[in-house]
């Protein structure tokens, strides 16, 4: 946890001869009251400042409590250049504060900062790879008028409170032609959720499973950005991929290519919560393993599925069913344990597992993606090199190579961290 240091809260720190190029690079004009334009009593509000960057938030950070004992808050900024091409701006640290006791609970500088970084439409390398992505260039360099995202992923000690405002502390130097000119600017100001994230019970039944591509990492659910309908958002980022584990750790054992190879392909799925069947899909084929299938058309990208309404704005999606396995209709009411379907390996899938999610709207397309918890389980160990669900079938083996957990035992309304292999 990065200590506090005291600032210039008005926000007014001086961009020596920068300031000057940055209002003219973003082409701000500023030009005095003549007659007839205001009476003179109007005046600034304290910190008012020309900014070389901007930021927005793109969802309400939600607390939530994970396997390892801690808080977590896990969003994104959308931070654009408001300066020409002429005028980079090199970001050198980002603080989230406390809006309240401005207390920095979390920053991010240079490896850590270049890392959780991209620009937009460029996403870091060694997604979906086999190997882990190369170091990303530092200093961060965002050029004129380019918007980056930055994927902030803050951890809070067990009871410690957490805000209920958090700002966000931004500080660099544009790089202008006579040199670098320091800037600091405080963005972004956002409240954070009140709502307790939903506490559920298993998706599937009883027995040891691999939670692939969960929170908190350079995963391809959480960091999925997606332009949907005009609009950027992340609407996987707290999905768990479920795969079926053996007595031996294997995944899938046989012939890799063949489904029936692989454990979690016919294995049932249940209502993890009360609620009400809201859309369901079926009639997709399955897809044979394990090569990466053709990008479908939008409406089949979780291929057969089920939605289930659980809560006012909250609907558990159960995705890449297997055709023809799907037992229930729009309309249904579920019971908590109450099986489904069958997983499957439809629509964007490669290897067969069941892809789980809380959503905001009863569509995958567009929605956000807020945070839940499992009423109880058990971690089992974890898998340390990243094995990603779409490679599982192009590995040497079917065994995944788990090691202990320092989270090892039972636990309770928590959320399982990514690659942790657990038990329902």
């Amino acid at each position: 946890m990065a200590e506090h240091d005291p600032r210039n809260r008005t926000g007014r720190v001086p961009l020596l001869r920068g300031l000057a190029a940055a209002a003219l690079a973003v082409g701000t004009l500023v030009a005095s009251a003549g007659p007839g334009y205001g009476t003179g009593a109007a005046a600034l509000a304290p910190g008012t400042q020309f900014t070389p960057l901007t930021a927005a938030v793109m969802t309400e950070p939600a607390p939530f409590d994970a396997t390892d004992g801690k808080t977590h808050l896990s969003y994104e900024l959308l931070t654009t250049s408001a300066l020409s091409s002429s005028a980079p701006v090199r970001l050198d640290r980002v603080d989230v504060e406390d809006a309240g006791t401005h207390q920095v609970i979390g920053s991010l500088s240079g490896q850590a900062l270049a890392e959780a970084a991209n620009p937009v439409g460029n996403p870091l390398p060694g997604a979906d790879a086999y190997t882990p992505p190369p170091p990303a260039p530092t200093p961060t360099v965002i050029q004129g008028s380019q918007q980056w995202i930055i994927w902030l992923d803050l951890t809070l000690d067990q009871g410690r409170t957490v805000p209920e405002v958090l700002e966000h502390h931004f500080s660099g130097a544009i790089l202008t032609a006579s040199g670098p000119s320091a800037f600091e600017e405080t963005v972004q100001a956002t409240p954070t959720a009140r709502t307790a994230p939903l506490n559920l019970s298993p998706p599937v039944l009883p027995g040891a499973w691999y939670a692939s591509e969960s929170c908190c990492g350079n995963t391809h659910h959480r960091r999925g950005l997606a332009p949907v309908n005009g609009r950027f958002g992340v609407p996987q980022r707290f999905a768990i991929d479920w795969y079926r584990v053996g007595e031996q750790g294997q995944a899938w054992e046989g012939d890799p290519t063949q489904l029936t190879s692989y454990l979690s392909y016919r294995q049932p799925v249940a209502a993890a919560a009360r609620g009400r069947v809201v859309e369901v899909q079926d009639g997709v084929p399955d897809n044979p393993p394990p090569h990466t299938p053709p990008i479908p058309p939008i409406e089949d990208t979780v291929g057969n599925h089920i939605t289930l309404e659980v809560a006012p704005g909250r609907y558990l999606l159960y995705a890449h069913l297997q055709p023809g396995s799907l037992n229930v209709r729009e309309g249904d009411c579920v019971e908590p344990g109450q099986i489904l379907a069958l997983i499957g390996n439809s629509g964007n899938s490669t290897t067969p597992h069941l892809h789980f999610q809380v959503m905001t709207t009863a569509e995958f397309f567009p929605t956000d993606s807020p945070p839940f918890t499992f009423q109880q389980f058990r971690v089992l160990g974890q898998v340390e090199p990243r094995i990603w669900d779409d490679n599982l079938g192009l590995q040497p083996t079917g065994v995944l190579p788990i090691t202990p957990s320092p989270y090892e035992g039972p636990h309770r309304a928590q959320y399982p961290l990514d690659r942790e292999v657990l038990e329902f």
